[in-house]
């Protein structure tokens, strides 16, 4: 991998990492969030630094090269991050209008 694209792959990592601290400091992060983030930023900066640590992996699923393998990996999480967000977004939708509906009963019944 080339020399800039680790080094660019380091920085963002730390910057992530510290913006992780960041939000558990202002208290939007709970501890146990702060300990996934920080794994997933240190697998990152892992990986930007030795990315021959994914030959194996590469090797097994059949991959040509290691950056096939993140490619899709990185496609599978987005689908999943879409996925999963959409679905915290109809549960408070729904969970709103509950609200909603409860509040404008409860305002008819008074008038």
């Amino acid at each position: 991998m080339a020399l800039g694209i680790q080094i660019a792959g380091f920085l963002f990592g730390l910057f992530m990492l510290y913006y992780s601290f960041l939000n558990y400091k202002r208290k939007e992060f709970s501890t146990k969030e702060l300990t996934f983030w920080f794994l997933v930023w240190g697998v990152f900066i892992l990986i930007s630094l030795f990315p021959n640590i994914l030959d194996p992996i590469v090797k097994v699923g059949g991959f040509l090269r290691a950056l096939d393998l993140l490619i899709i990996s990185g496609f599978l999480f987005l689908i999943a991050s879409i996925f999963y967000t959409y679905t915290i977004a109809r549960k408070n939708q729904k969970q709103l209008e509950t609200i909603v509906r409860a509040i404008a009963t409860s305002k008819s019944k008074k008038k």
